[in-house]
């Protein structure tokens, strides 16, 4: 380690920030920012400089002078800094990174907010929920987020949602710019993974010409040879090609299109010739007597010998609802009404608002006499907008001991209820199955919510024995939620068909905090293919006859 000036003040630095960070003496921590600064212009080097000249340099102090002692004698390490760092979770400390919020404002996300690392931040921005604190408008909110999304763009993993576009347009370009090559995507992207590390083609184009025009656009090469070229540009995505003559294109396209452990069971079949030529991806799996498999399955082992569904797999035109959506009378950025005219204008039947539950105070969770002028306002909604109908639920929060937010008396008053957790999320796999468990018992749960509260690259959920959780659904009739949110996902795709096995039902849900949010719908379906959920078991595309007579159903059998 070289302990020069300019570590010297990054250190300083980030104990001045830290230090503001946990609410410590501002002018102590003042002090820290400002040698910071004047050490980062110093041209004489600290740390080769006596102890006996050091205290006479100005800009030095005592307190400033024996912290770089410290750090020259013990290796760069700095006792009090290391405290500070100790106490604070790696993902604020992160926060620093992000343009716009400062060592005060980050103070308010972490202990106001509870937020504790950059993707739950960029989550909160998309549910409007850092204009309702202090010093956060709504210019500094859309700041906030385009500056993460920045940020995150440069880590190395990416949403599935966040790469899309891209993939599509890189993929446009080339075509058009090398036509007499075939491009085929395959890789993760193809098969629907949430979370992309690379995105990759197969093509029939040289190696030597991508090269030579990819170079030519500011990318850089990364590993390159006869078959394989990879490369980086601006996005900080590698984009991988593999190079195939057209005899071998769709043999190189299936087993790229294949995870490890899908592959290595494949490649155990009696019927798979390495050799032959395949004119299609669908000749290879009639050649190996296997029924064709759509790439977003090709992730288990298990795939090649379980059952498979009875039906089409489900497809985005086949959601018929908006479940599970916030309003403006909580933490939503669009009326009621607004969400309701979007929704029939995409064609949907109907719309269940689900606003959060009092104890999301930090999203204006509605009280009891709340609820009842809500309820008010979306019977009158209803009597406009009919034959459309807007249902009346709420994402109730589970609270520490499992129980729901609400007397039966106030849940019994929704049409549906979608119990979730929202707080405590650091919890013993103990702690959180009985929270969980407890909530599906509880027979006004209609849907539980974002099973493990997990947000990818950002937040792993909370730890829980999925098994147990999908038998206690089947046994208490509780619809298992697939969170649509590009940065949830959750309940997790390789969990799907058990769920579908046991006889549950699972709900695609935007859990849409604007208009834009329904868009989101699409994701869950991506998601819920890898699963192999075919549109009669999943409830959201129930039709509104149907979706009024499951509830109606579920009523009775509950006896409430």
């Amino acid at each position: 380690m070289t302990i020069d000036n300019s570590y010297l003040a990054d250190q300083f630095d980030l104990l001045s920030k830290l230090m503001d960070i946990h609410g410590e003496n501002s002018f102590k921590s003042k002090t820290y920012s400002v040698a910071a600064f004047n050490i980062e212009k110093m041209t004489q080097e600290l740390a080769t400089t006596p102890p006996g000249e050091l205290f006479s340099i100005k800009g030095i102090g005592e307190s400033v002078g024996k912290k770089i002692i410290e750090m020259v004698q013990q290796d760069g390490r700095l006792k009090v800094l290391e405290e500070y760092i100790e106490k604070t979770p790696p993902g604020v400390i992160e926060m620093l990174h992000i343009k716009g919020i400062g060592p005060k404002k980050i103070a308010t996300i972490w202990k106001e907010m509870g937020v504790e690392s950059i993707g739950e931040l960029l989550y909160a921005c998309n549910e409007n929920r850092l204009m309702l604190y202090k010093g956060f408008g709504e210019k500094t909110q859309k700041n906030v987020q385009d500056s993460i999304e920045f940020y995150m763009r440069s880590q190395g993993s990416h949403l599935y949602a966040d790469t899309e576009a891209y993939a599509l347009a890189i993929e446009k370009t080339l075509q058009e710019q090398l036509p007499a090559g075939r491009f085929a995507i395959t890789g993760e992207f193809r098969r629907q993974q949430p979370v992309i590390d690379q995105l990759a083609w197969v093509t029939t184009a040289s190696i030597q010409d991508l090269q030579s025009f990819l170079e030519a656009n500011n990318f850089s090469t990364i590993e390159t040879s006869d078959a394989i070229l990879t490369v980086k540009g601006q996005e900080n995505i590698p984009l991988k090609f593999y190079h195939a003559a057209d005899n071998v294109f769709y043999k190189i396209l299936f087993t790229t299109s294949c995870s490890e452990d899908f592959a290595q069971a494949w490649q155990a079949l009696p019927g798979w010739d390495t050799n032959a030529t395949y004119t299609s991806e669908e000749a290879i799996f009639t050649n190996t007597n296997i029924p064709y498999i759509v790439p977003a399955m090709r992730e288990k082992a298990t795939t090649l010998t379980a059952a498979f569904p009875t039906g089409t797999l489900i497809q985005p035109s086949d959601i018929k609802a908006i479940i599970h959506s916030h309003s403006d009378w909580s933490d939503g950025a669009n009326t009621i009404e607004e969400m309701a005219k979007a929704a029939i204008a995409k064609g949907y039947q109907y719309l269940v608002i689900s606003d959060h539950s009092k104890s999301a105070f930090y999203a204006k969770g509605l009280s009891e006499e709340r609820i009842k002028e809500q309820h008010h306002y979306i019977d009158e909604l209803n009597k406009k907008l009919a034959p459309f109908r807007i249902f009346k639920s709420i994402e109730c929060d589970i609270l520490n001991d499992g129980s729901l937010d609400y007397s039966d008396a106030i849940l019994g008053t929704f049409d549906l209820v979608i119990a979730s957790v929202h707080s405590n999320l650091k919890m013993t796999e103990e702690k959180a199955m009985m929270r969980v468990m407890n909530a599906i018992r509880n027979p006004y749960t209609t849907i539980l919510g974002h099973m493990t509260g997990r947000l990818l690259l950002s937040r792993p959920g909370y730890p829980l024995d999925h098994k147990t959780i999908i038998d206690t659904c089947a046994a208490n009739n509780v619809v298992i939620e697939i969170n649509a949110h590009p940065r949830r996902l959750d309940i997790d795709w390789r969990w799907i068909d058990y769920a579908m096995e046991k006889n549950v039902l699972l709900s695609i849900d935007p859990d849409a905090h604007s208009i834009d949010g329904f868009d989101d719908c699409r994701y869950g379906v991506l998601a819920a293919q890898k699963g192999g959920l075919t549109a009669d078991r999943n409830l959201s595309s129930f039709s509104l006859p149907a979706f009024e007579a499951f509830l109606a159903q579920r009523k009775a059998t509950k006896g409430i």
